[in-house]
């Protein structure tokens, strides 16, 4: 089973990190209010960055490592290799 680490951008213009199985019905999730705690306020929110693991763990070492990136590393990593390129 294929692992995804993303970016969102939610309505405020935060972005928010997280991974899952499966990134429509993730992102239908938080775009209902059924998310995040984090993005439940910050509706709507549109996936901006994307990227495969192959396992869980190694979806999680991503996160872990693209939350410690500043909100300008971010915004570069989204300019690059974003969905909308």
């Amino acid at each position: 089973m294929n692992w995804t680490v993303y970016l969102a951008r939610c309505r405020d213009g935060t972005l928010y990190t997280g991974v899952t199985t499966d990134p429509v019905r993730r992102l239908a999730e938080h775009n209902s209010g059924d998310g995040g705690a984090y993005t439940r306020s910050r509706v709507p929110v549109v996936m901006v960055y994307r990227e495969t693991a192959t396992d869980r763990s190694g979806a999680q070492r991503r996160e872990r490592a693209i939350k410690r990136l500043t909100r300008a590393q971010k915004e570069q990593l989204v300019s690059v290799w974003g969905l909308s390129r």
